[in-house]
C-alpha cells in the first residue's frame, strides 16, 4: 500500500493549530472559500442534531464550501437551466440519444431528450462534444479512510482529524461525477460520518448524496478488531462489537439512534487462499443476522454485509439482507437466492487490483492477485445465474475520485458497458432507497447531471474523464 503520512503533499497540508489560521488553511489545500449553495430537496434525511457536529466543528470552520482553486466552480439558479450536449444516454433504453439536451428547474429535471423546451430567460450551458449522463453511484466507499496502513490510520489520526479528510474525500468524489454514494463504515470513527452528510445536506460542505451506516458492526476478534497490537495496549476496534442476536439488536438500535441510513455489518474474514481454494470464516449465524435484518426492518431500514463466501454469504442471503458487498465465492444456492430476493452483489474488483499492485508485504500482495483471479470466474458464473449486480469500489483505500476503475473491470470481467452502467445507476438508486429519484434523466427526478467525452457505450474508460458535474441543479464542475 502507499503511505503517504498525514500532513505531507499537496492534497492535505497541515492542521491548523487554532481557527484563527482559517486563511492559512485555505492557501494550504490550495482552495477558495465562496458562497453556499441552496439546500437539497426533500428526499434527504433531516438534520440529526446533537450527533457528530462536535467532531465537524474545526471542519466546517475551516471549510465552510470550499472547491479547487483551479478553475472548478459552483454556481446554482432558481430559474431555469438548459443543458446541451452532442449526446445524452438514455439509461433505461440503452440508447444514445443525438443532440441531447436537460431542462432544469430549481433541484429537478423539468424534460430531457433530443430538443427540450428553452424557457424565457433561462441560461443555457453549452457542453460541446460531450455526453449527457446522470451522475455516477458509488454504493461501497470508505469516506473515513486514506491510502496508507489502514490500522494506523485509524490509531494515529483522532476522529476530528478524520473527519476532515472525510469532507475532503466527499469533494474529491463529487468532482469526479459521482453524485450518491454509501458509505460502508467510519472504520472507528463511529458515528461522524452523520455530521458529513448533515453537512453536505445543508449545502456547508459540497460532496455526493450519502447513505451512510457509522461505524461497522463486528464480533471480538472478528474481520475488523484489532487482532495484531500488543493486546495490552487495549487498541480499539474499527468497528463496533456484537457478539450475539441481543446485542445485535441493540447495536442497530444504537447505531440508528445516532443517525445511520443502514447497517454494515462484517459477516466473514479473514480470508486465505491455499493451494489455489480460497476459504473464509463466517462471524454471524443465520438466525444472528437474521435478528439483525429484522430489527433494522421495524424501523424501515436495511442490512448490508461484507462477505466475501461461503458459508457466510448464504447466511446473509437467507436472512434477508440487502447487498453482499465483495461476494468473491458464491454457492449455487446462494445465488438462486440472491436472484429470487433481488439481494444485490458488490464485487469491489478495484481494491482487490489495488492491493495488489500497492501490497504491505510480498504475502499479502500474492494473496490478493489470487483473489482477484479467482473472483473474475466467479463473477461471470453469477452474471450467468442472474445474480443482481451494484457497483461499487471499495474507494478509500486508494485515492478517493479514481473509483472509475470499478466501471473497467467490471467490463473486463464479463459485463457489457451498459450492463455495467444500468447495474451502477439503475440497481444503484435501488440500493441506496433513491430509486426514481436518481439514477436516470427523467422528469421529476432530482438534477444530477454529469457530462463525459465521447460514448460510454463504447468506451467505459471516458468515465475517468467527467468534465461537468451538476447535482440537485447546482453546477460543482465545469
Amino acid at each position: 500500500m502507499l503511505v503517504r503520512p498525514f500532513g505531507s503533499g499537496p492534497r492535505y497540508g497541515r492542521v491548523c493549530p487554532c481557527g484563527s489560521h482559517i486563511s492559512w488553511v485555505f492557501s494550504m489545500l490550495n482552495v477558495r472559500p465562496i458562497t453556499p449553495p441552496p439546500v437539497a430537496g426533500d428526499i434527504l434525511p433531516s438534520m440529526k442534531k446533537g450527533y457528530g457536529f462536535p467532531v465537524l466543528m474545526f471542519a466546517l470552520a475551516a471549510f465552510v464550501f470550499v472547491v479547487p482553486a483551479s478553475g472548478q466552480f459552483l454556481t446554482g439558479s432558481a430559474h431555469a437551466i438548459v443543458l446541451h450536449a452532442a449526446r445524452l444516454l438514455d439509461i433505461e433504453s440503452g440508447r444514445i440519444v443525438q443532440p441531447g439536451e436537460v431542462l432544469v428547474q430549481g433541484e429537478r429535471i423539468v424534460e430531457a431528450g433530443s430538443k427540450v423546451t428553452h424557457p424565457t430567460g433561462a441560461d443555457t450551458i453549452d457542453l460541446r462534444d460531450t455526453t449527457l449522463m446522470p451522475g455516477l453511484i458509488d454504493a461501497h466507499v470508505h469516506l473515513f479512510l486514506h491510502p496508507g496502513a489502514e490500522d494506523l490510520q485509524t490509531v494515529e489520526e483522532s476522529v476530528p482529524q478524520r473527519t476532515i479528510l472525510a469532507v475532503l474525500a466527499a469533494r474529491d468524489d463529487l468532482m469526479a461525477g459521482f453524485t450518491a454514494e454509501r458509505d460502508m463504515g467510519t472504520e472507528g470513527a463511529g458515528s461522524a460520518d452523520t455530521a458529513v452528510r448533515d453537512a453536505i445536506d445543508h449545502g456547508l460542505v459540497p460532496g455526493p448524496r450519502l447513505r451512510i451506516s457509522g461505524n461497522a458492526v463486528d464480533v471480538l476478534g472478528g474481520h475488523e478488531d484489532a487482532n495484531h497490537f500488543n493486546p495490552a495496549q487495549h487498541i480499539l476496534s474499527n468497528a463496533t462489537y456484537a457478539n450475539n442476536a441481543a446485542e445485535l439488536v441493540s447495536v442497530v438500535r444504537e447505531q440508528f439512534k445516532e443517525g445511520a441510513d443502514f447497517i454494515k455489518i462484517y459477516e466473514t474474514g479473514p480470508d486465505t487462499v491455499r493451494d489455489g481454494r480460497f476459504s473464509t470464516v463466517y462471524q454471524y449465524t443465520e438466525a444472528e443476522l437474521a435478528a439483525a435484518v429484522q430489527e433494522a426492518a421495524r424501523t424501515g431500514k436495511r442490512v448490508a454485509v461484507h462477505a466475501t463466501g461461503e458459508p457466510g454469504t448464504l447466511y446473509a442471503a437467507r436472512a434477508g439482507v440487502v447487498s453482499i458487498d465483495h461476494a468473491n465465492q458464491l454457492s449455487d444456492e446462494t445465488m438462486r437466492l440472491m436472484r429470487e430476493k433481488q439481494v444485490f452483489a458488490v464485487p469491489t474488483f478495484t481494491i482487490f487490483e489495488y492491493f495488489a499492485a500497492h501490497p504491505s508485504s510480498p504475502e499479502s500482495g500474492e494473496r490478493d492477485r489470487q483473489m482477484l483471479e479467482l473472483h473474475a470466474p466467479e463473477f461471470r458464473r453469477q452474471l450467468a445465474a442472474g445474480v443482481p449486480m451494484a457497483l461499487g469500489s471499495d474507494v478509500g483505500p486508494f485515492p478517493h475520485g479514481t473509483q472509475a476503475r470499478e466501471f473497467e473491470l467490471m467490463v473486463k470481467y464479463g459485463m457489457t458497458p451498459l450492463a455495467t452502467l444500468q447495474a451502477d445507476l439503475l440497481n444503484g438508486a435501488k440500493l441506496l432507497g433513491w430509486q426514481e429519484q436518481i439514477g436516470a434523466l427523467k422528469p421529476g427526478y432530482l438534477a444530477d447531471v454529469i457530462a463525459v467525452p465521447g460514448d460510454p457505450l463504447q468506451d467505459i474508460s471516458v468515465l475517468r474523464k467527467v468534465s461537468f458535474v451538476m447535482k440537485g441543479g447546482v453546477v460543482y464542475r465545469k
